[in-house]
């Protein structure tokens, strides 16, 4: 009996010992597996950068060490796709010949096209070879299309190079070339490649938000990945040589704007197309320019004019720099406003697509708090009224399409404020009452009203309207036919007075604000803005909040 237990036993471990075998062999090739996956998804983490860098790499050797089936191919190539352009350069004083016989040295045969506004002078002393001179002012005996630089721009890339540049070799150019190309298919929302001029300024990557309707440019500083081969950005700084499509380049609305490249960048924002800045490469700088004080003005100024007209041509009013700082570029005390006579209640903005220039939205805010403090002061009693009481209720500010702010007063009480006395006693003499802080006070030409403009060139300004009771009922002397929400109103929404968030202060209103609004402009006024005469638009749009 205890022989045949014995056996059994042996027996059963025997049956046994291949499934435990298999068992080790199937747990050996899950922990491979999983080994495999571990380094696939630890190549993925770090965005691709260790094939990136052997790739680049491999490119550079194989250029610079000749191993290709043709060592003179890659710069034959480069020569006959690629268009060297110099738009960034001063007359009074470049590098430019220089600049340019150092790229003939290494491509013989490239075509270089130099584009300036006017003929410069003193004349460029340019070397020989494949070199156009593009005057964009055409002279009258000329044809318009002599002045434009992509009548004489056929390859499929351009590259353009800023003034001070020197290529030491054929390796950098035709690697870029190569790493555009290449963009294409792994990230075509890139489209410029970027590789910055060695300065004692450090390359700057920049995020870029560029909201048109708004009139405003944002700038961040793209954050750098540690050990990263590469960066892309929205906008680069100080200097750089850039490539990029001709394609690309020349569907932009400004293709050859200055200062170059950043109105490429801002541009090309739009259409959320990045740039690779290849940071850890760097291009020779050339002579040294500018090394004195007067042409270092002449260079500041020059960028200076150059900017401002850019960001004019672009509809830029404020710009937020990656410090903190913001530059405006719109209205101010001393300039007319950013828009001109308002028609049908309908500015000219809004046919662009645009709202109100925030230069403007500030003045005003800056205006009426201004005007509150006097009237205050003065024990006036206000309460804001029509669009200026719905942009409080819906934003807390106003309306970012809204060009004025309007409030009224009890007529009774005018005789408290100095200031309204003097622009009705100016009135009779017809002039206007300008303060000692710049603001200028006026009765209305067109109706029983006040009004209180930014300064007396900038006609930003807020309406002041006189109402009196009459039989329980809020009226006045002066209605606007074409503003549906000027009607007569119970006197008990006054009764008493309350306020509301407007412009960064608490504003008198009326009491049961929505009650107010849906009285004057219809339920729901609220919850769904819409433009003054919505249909007076060549192309209606929808306004989100």
């Amino acid at each position: 009996m205890r022989d045949i237990c014995v056996k059994t036993q042996r027996d059963t471990i025997q049956r046994s010992m291949p499934i435990t075998k298999c068992q080790v062999v199937l747990v050996c090739a899950i922990i491979c597996n999983c080994l495999i996956l571990f380094y696939v998804s630890h190549v993925q983490n770090i965005n691709g950068e260790w094939f990136e860098q052997s790739r680049l790499a491999a490119i550079k050797q194989k250029i610079a060490f000749g191993k290709t089936k043709n060592a003179a191919k890659p710069s034959r190539q480069f020569e006959s796709e690629v268009t060297v352009v110099f738009l960034e350069f001063e007359e009074f004083e470049n590098d430019l010949p220089r600049t340019i016989r150092s790229i003939l040295d290494h491509f013989p045969n490239i075509h270089v096209v130099v584009i300036s506004r006017k003929r410069p002078y003193p004349p460029l002393e340019l070397p020989n070879g494949k070199i156009q001179l593009v005057v964009q002012e055409v002279q009258p005996d000329l044809k318009q299309s002599s002045g434009r630089p992509e009548n004489y721009i056929t390859t499929p890339y351009v590259m353009f190079v800023p003034d001070s540049v020197r290529f030491d070799s054929t390796s950098l150019p035709v690697m870029m070339l190569s790493e555009l190309k290449a963009m294409a298919s792994i990230k075509p929302q890139v489209k410029v490649l970027a590789v910055p001029v060695k300065t004692k300024k450090a390359i700057q990557c920049n995020n870029l938000a560029f909201d048109v309707k708004r009139w405003t440019l944002e700038y961040s500083v793209s954050e750098e990945e540690a050990g990263s081969y590469y960066r892309t950005c929205d906008s680069v700084s100080p200097s750089q040589v850039i490539l990029l499509k001709t394609a690309f380049l020349h569907s932009l609305s400004a293709p050859y704007m200055r200062p170059f490249p950043e109105s490429v960048f801002i541009q090309a924002s739009l259409h959320h197309i990045k740039t690779k800045l290849l940071h850890k490469m760097s291009f020779s700088p050339g002579f040294k320019l500018f090394t004195n004080a007067h042409t270092t003005w002449k260079f500041e100024n020059n960028v200076k004019t150059r900017t401002v007209e850019m960001y004019r041509k672009l509809g830029v009013k404020k710009v937020a720099h990656p410090s903190g700082q913001v530059s405006w570029y719109g209205c101010a005390k001393d300039t007319g406003r950013c828009f001109g006579t308002v028609y049908d209640d309908m500015p000219e903005y809004l046919y662009m697509s645009r709202w109100t220039p925030p230069c403007c939205l500030d003045h005003l805010r800056e205006t009426a708090r201004y005007l509150f403090d006097i009237l205050n002061t003065a024990g006036v009693r206000y309460w804001l009224e029509g669009g200026s009481l719905l942009g409080a209720a819906r934003y807390g500010d106003i309306i970012p399409w809204d060009y004025d702010v309007d409030i009224g007063i009890f007529q009774h009480e005018i005789s408290k404020c100095s200031y309204l006395a003097e622009a009705e006693k100016h009135s009779n003499s017809g002039t206007k009452f300008v303060d000692d802080k710049g603001y200028t006070w006026e009765k209305a030409t067109e109706g029983d009203f006040y009004r209180i403009q930014y300064s007396q060139y900038n006609h930003l300004h807020v309406d002041i309207f006189p109402f009196f009771e009459k039989d329980g009922v809020m009226t006045k002397r002066t209605w606007f036919k074409t503003h549906r929400q000027d009607r007569e109103f119970p006197a008990s929404y006054l009764k008493p007075l309350e306020t509301i968030d407007f412009i960064g202060i608490k504003a008198s209103a009326p009491n049961h604000v929505r009650e107010f609004l849906e009285f004057k402009f219809g339920k729901g006024v609220i919850e769904n803005p819409q433009y003054p005469n919505p249909l007076k638009l060549k192309k209606k749009s929808n306004v989100k909040h």
